[in-house]
């Protein structure tokens, strides 16, 4: 599989994204050109090699040669984006990106996405940035995306429409909620809304790099030396070894010895509900030989704050235990297959390259109910199907 890691070495803005693409191989030309659909005037691009600290990198400026008196809405954005002669592919992942921005700008304006207008982030250079981020992803032939743990500015202030805001500005911090983020010590702009919005809204988590086979490697330059480290964004282009998923969930526990244990099934049907992957109880013995409940949540990072909603809610917790895991799990997904049943749902898991069919449990009930047979027939007889299935050569 042809993954993209982004390390965040000094950050990540729009352009540093362009230019560590750029470095990795994709023709300026190229690029400019694949530009060109998004049917947007007044701009040019330029690239230029630079040093950042010894390391040759690209550094990629979208020159505005005429700037709009005009503020864009987010609805407007989407609207361009759509009537662009790009791919669907780069549509969806540049409003994906946009849609990330938008809402965390609406959160930190009190705003709605309807209401929402964009300075900075609407304006030509970030359309292009972030428009190009997507070309460059879909012309490596890119399927999912990693990166390091995001490196942020901490102290100092940066000048925008609204004023000068705290670094890391809001709209950044809004932007990476939930993601796994580094706060340096460095008093600047690491991290750009459009930076972050490209991680966010592309990335499926932190990734151990030594998974990778790299083929291809870039540097993308920010626009000053900052001292301290280099500024710069690196990306990796390559493939998996392993043939394992991989994602990370939050796991949320607490300790309750104070609880009628009736109320616990419906906890866990309103945990279910609000999006936990799985919740579930532990017997243990605690202090002073008071027998209790071990209650365990997992959840993925944007469904925390609703499961602690619930508990604290529902409850008799006052706190709660919270560590982020990485999960490795086969691929699967479910597919319908003719049996003697008829057509049935099943799970599909792959293992080493081998496709392996297992019966769902609730389809199995329904074939019992519906034929009147014991559900263990109905499985044994499943069973043996899906494995003759998964066994016939293909």
């Amino acid at each position: 599989m042809k993954i993209c890691y982004f390390d965040t070495i000094g950050g990540i803005s729009g352009d540093m994204t362009l230019g560590a693409f750029v470095s990795a191989g994709f023709r300026f030309d190229d690029l400019a050109g694949e530009l060109k659909k998004l049917g947007l005037q007044g701009f040019e691009l330029e690239a230029a090699h630079v040093e950042r600290n010894g390391i040759v990198a690209t550094k990629v400026d979208v020159v505005i040669s005429e700037q709009p008196n005009y503020h864009r809405h987010y609805t407007d954005i989407v609207s361009l984006i759509d009537s662009s002669t790009l791919s669907s592919s780069v549509k969806d992942r540049a409003k994906k990106i946009f849609y990330e921005i938008a809402v965390a700008e609406a959160k930190v304006h009190n705003s709605t996405l309807e209401k929402i207008h964009f300075h900075e982030v609407g304006a030509i250079d970030s359309l292009v940035d972030i428009v190009g981020a997507a070309i460059c992803l879909e012309r490596f032939g890119v399927e999912e995306v990693y990166s390091s743990p995001v490196k942020v500015g901490n102290g100092g202030f940066v000048n925008s429409q609204h004023g000068a805001l705290p670094i890391p500005t809001p709209a950044t911090m809004e932007i990476l909620r939930g993601y796994p983020t580094v706060l340096t010590d460095i008093p600047q702009e690491l991290a750009t809304p459009t930076g972050a919005a490209i991680i966010k809204a592309c990335s499926r988590g932190v990734l151990d790099v030594e998974r990778l086979n790299v083929a291809s490697i870039g540097y993308g330059a920010g626009s000053r030396d900052i001292g301290k480290i280099p500024n710069l964004l690196r990306v990796l282009i390559g493939d998996l070894e392993s043939r394992d998923d991989r994602d990370a969930v939050v796991s949320i526990e607490t300790n309750i010895d104070d609880m009628n244990p009736e109320l616990y099934p419906y906890i866990i049907e309103t945990l279910l509900s609000v999006g936990a992957r799985d919740a579930y109880l532990v017997p243990v013995v605690m202090k002073k030989g008071r027998p209790g409940i071990v209650l365990s949540v997992l959840v993925d990072r944007d469904a925390v704050d609703a499961a602690l909603r619930v508990l604290f809610r529902e409850t008799s917790s006052i706190g709660v235990r919270m560590q982020t895991m990485e999960r490795r799990k086969l691929v699967r997904s479910i597919k319908e297959t003719q049996t003697s049943f008829g057509t049935v749902r099943v799970k599909a898991v792959v293992n080493d390259g081998k496709e392996v069919l297992i019966p769902e449990f609730e389809e199995c009930k329904r074939i019992a109910i519906e034929k009147g047979l014991p559900l263990r027939d109905v499985y044994r007889t499943l069973e043996s199907e899906l494995m003759n299935a998964s066994n016939s050569p293909k």
